[in-house]
């Protein structure tokens, strides 16, 4: 029976696919990413650019991004077309999708990516950036142990 269970769980998990866990603001994004300790993939958007909603429906939704993103980042879309401009103006661009990678106090880790971006190269970005982020935590704990001496 608990074989039947958890293969009913298993299908019923790949129909209906993960969803990507998205901040309702930037202002939400930047105190989940300080609590949490995670980067923030900041993406700048609108509902009726091509190349954006190439990235969403070909790139955002694929299984491996998702669990990536949920599990490494706290993730956030501003939609210029939705008025949506609740954001430091330092990060408005003026072609979409940006895609921006800030650390956990909302500072840029580099400069943004532009346009749409597939999956395997949003993978390999995402890794690189989490490393990045990981070495900047340890570099700041280290500073922060030599200041103690």
């Amino acid at each position: 029976m608990k074989k039947i269970v958890l293969l009913a769980l298993i299908v019923f998990m790949n129909l209906f696919g993960s969803e990507l866990a998205l901040q309702k603001s930037f202002k939400n994004a930047l105190i989940q990413a300080d609590i949490v300790q995670k980067p923030i993939m900041f993406i700048v958007s609108r509902h009726t650019c091509k190349y954006c909603v190439m990235l969403e429906k070909e790139t955002l939704s694929k299984d491996a991004v998702i669990e990536t993103l949920n599990k490494d980042y706290v993730t956030y879309i501003a939609y210029t077309d939705d008025d949506d401009d609740a954001f430091p103006e330092e990060f408005w661009r003026p072609a979409t999708p940006t895609i921006w990678f800030l650390d956990d106090e909302g500072k840029a880790m580099s400069e943004p990516i532009m346009g749409a971006v597939d999956e395997k190269n949003l993978l390999k970005i995402l890794d690189t950036v989490s490393k990045s982020f990981a070495i900047q935590k340890q570099e700041q704990q280290i500073n922060y142990m030599k200041s103690r001496l």
